[in-house]
């Protein structure tokens, strides 16, 4: 049961904004200027700490973004590490995978690019919980609907 300090701690949610933005690419433009607009957030200030969370990574990398606003007009934000096809086409080095996966292969990569892929995955809040191994069966299968092979040593 919640006591009387966590109830009093929490603030009245207004939304919950999905957002993919590129790292190191946040301005108050379209998408993230409509989206956080509505809500009446500021948006100089999500930009200025999205740019800073996001400089380790390479420009333009997709990083999605999940933000909840507040109904004070505040918000709190998380970013998430690319997906997991973003990571498969750079390491396969194609535009999109297969048109028919299963039948045509698009390309291949290796376990070892599959394992490091994991390891990065793994930071995420969503695969905390999860063992690498298990997030290994996740990208291969990914991987496999693609139409990306993967081999043991190219």
């Amino acid at each position: 049961m919640a006591t009387l300090k966590d109830v009093v701690a929490r603030r009245p949610i207004a939304a919950t904004i999905r957002l993919t933005v590129p790292a190191g690419g946040a301005r108050p433009a379209p998408p993230v200027g409509p989206a956080l607009g509505q809500y009446r957030l500021n948006l100089m200030a999500f930009c200025k700490d999205f740019n800073a969370r996001t400089q380790k990574y390479k420009p333009d990398t997709p990083m999605a973004v999940t933000i909840t606003a507040y109904k004070d007009n505040t918000f709190e934000f998380i970013v998430k590490s690319p997906t997991v096809a973003w990571f498969l086409k750079k390491a396969a080095g194609v535009e999109s995978g297969s048109g028919r996966p299963g039948h045509v292969v698009a390309s291949s990569i290796t376990i070892r690019h599959v394992y490091e892929i994991a390891k990065i995955k793994q930071a995420d809040p969503s695969c905390k919980h999860l063992s690498v191994e298990a997030i290994c069966k996740s990208i291969m299968g990914t991987a496999r609907s693609m139409g990306i092979q993967i081999v043991k040593d190219l």
